[in-house]
């Protein structure tokens, strides 16, 4: 049976026609925090009125990672309207609404809300004059794993996964060893029986179809144990971080329920390729693609390489915004495609930037940004890779010569002059430190967005990891 597309509503009267027509009990209010994972609180669908969508809903700030102190914990949820959709997952009919946050006493938009910023970006890109719309395309990657268990406290720390599609599990002798497990690397992309998860993914899918995104393809990826991914349609920034936060909701609650676990992580198996989140984007005035160009070169204009230009001059702040984790940086290492080279290309995967060639189509033609995962707050990752481009556009920055070589077979003295990207989460967060002022264009980021986010990624997951024992290190030195 053909799943039909949900319409969003466009007004608070359409929201609460949509409750009374779709017999809605509940209405769950969403927002996200400052490191990018979504939050909520629930109210009876009777009590929802008109009203709240201008007045707001109170909730306890300081209880939300990155945004107030206790002593100003007060702030509101504003409930946006045309996000407004009928949760798939839950079994009490519940509508689900995205909301911006306001500060009550200035009754302003709050400044640390990173759905404003991204409001922002997009305000100023239509300012600018060079554009009206930027559209957004990431493929987020990840991993279905049967089991997870970990631990860390201060006489151990460990890890264990486990995927029934697991190679290591070839030799598994517990009954129901029926083999078809991909081997590491080759995961792209056999059909079932070896690909065991297809059915899982198109259940997603029709979930996300469900909820008003529109979905392009979903396949194995290249890892063993389950690694996949769905790809949506582009969209505008906003709207596009919206949904990118809708797909990590419907994928791990759909495999909860089957009892299998999903996760985002860069890098959760050692010796096999990690997951990323390549983010295809493009600008467009007037409904014309300023990206392509029939006679440049990879088919795309000067305004696309100069934005190519902003993307590599300012990679290294911009992971780490983009590539935020510490596990980030065991994805981002040579040998596994990953996009370490600060470099563009017009199909080589391992450049930073890459040209898709699928199409030559005017409409089709995008740049391919391949260092970010899903760990970043896609809203603020989309908002700073937007203004790294629209830099290197203002400031008329020059790419360099393209790199169509494979790096891998390289010589030693050709290979050592591409520069790479950050090698760990500290110099990345260095880097954002001494280079952020494009960021601040506009207003778009703020100096307190900034040095809150340093705060927090220092504090909170850098100092935690690095005064911690890695297990690696008893094998290492424990006979030293």
């Amino acid at each position: 049976m053909a799943v039909r597309r949900h319409t969003r509503p466009q007004s608070p009267e359409e929201v609460i026609a949509l409750c009374n027509e779709k017999g809605i009990d509940i209405v769950d209010l969403k927002f996200v925090d400052l490191p990018g994972t979504w939050q909520h609180f629930s109210i009876p669908a009777q009590t929802l009125e008109k009203d709240m969508f201008e007045d707001g809903l109170g909730f306890d700030g300081s209880s939300i990672r990155g945004f107030q102190e206790i002593h100003e914990s007060d702030m509101l949820l504003m409930p946006d309207p045309t996000t407004a959709f009928v949760d798939p997952i839950l079994k009490v009919p519940t509508l689900s609404i995205i909301c911006n946050v306001r500060d009550p006493m200035t009754g302003k938009p709050y400044s640390r809300d990173p759905r404003y910023v991204a409001q922002k970006a997009e305000a100023y890109l239509k300012k600018s004059g060079l554009a009206e719309t930027s559209y957004w395309g990431p493929e987020l990657e990840f991993f279905v794993f049967d089991s997870v268990r970990f631990d860390q406290n201060t006489f151990s720390g460990y890890y264990f996964v486990d995927s029934a599609e697991g190679s290591w599990n070839s030799g598994n002798g517990d009954g129901h060893n029926l083999g078809y497990k991909p081997r590491p690397k080759e995961g792209y992309f056999p059909v079932p029986p070896t690909d065991s998860l297809q059915d899982f993914r198109s259940q997603v899918i029709m979930r996300m179809i469900q909820a008003g995104i529109n979905v392009e393809v979903h396949h194995h990826e290249v890892a063993t144990a389950g690694q996949g991914e769905i790809d949506m349609r582009f969209d505008s920034l906003t709207r596009m971080a919206d949904n990118a936060l809708l797909y990590k909701y419907i994928l791990k609650n759909t495999a909860i329920e089957q009892g299998k676990t999903v996760t985002f992580m860069p890098k959760p198996l050692f010796g096999d390729n990690g997951t990323g989140m390549h983010v295809h984007q493009s600008l467009w005035k007037n409904g014309t693609n300023l990206f392509y160009d029939a006679e440049g070169y990879g088919q795309v204009s000067e305004l696309a390489l100069h934005y190519i230009a902003g993307l590599i001059h300012h990679s290294p702040a911009l992971l780490g915004l983009c590539a935020p984790t510490t596990n980030s940086y065991r994805r981002l290492v040579p040998g596994y495609e990953a996009p370490v080279n600060l470099a563009y290309s017009q199909r080589n995967r391992s450049a930073c930037v890459r040209i898709p060639m699928y199409s030559k189509s005017p409409k089709t033609k995008r740049l391919e940004y391949r260092c970010p995962d899903a760990t970043c707050n896609p809203y603020l990752a989309f908002a700073a890779m937007l203004m790294a481009g629209l830099d290197g556009v203002r400031r008329k920055l020059d790419p360099g010569q393209p790199l169509d070589k494979d790096i891998f077979t390289l010589p030693r003295e050709e290979a050592a002059k591409v520069p790479q990207v950050p090698g760990s989460l500290d110099e990345s967060l260095r880097a954002l430190e001494n280079d952020h002022d494009f960021l601040l264009e506009g207003g778009v980021f703020t100096e307190d967005v900034i040095e809150t986010w340093l705060d927090y990624k220092r504090k909170r997951e850098l100092d935690p990891v690095r005064l911690r024992p890695h297990p690696y290190e008893f094998y290492l030195y424990f006979d030293a």
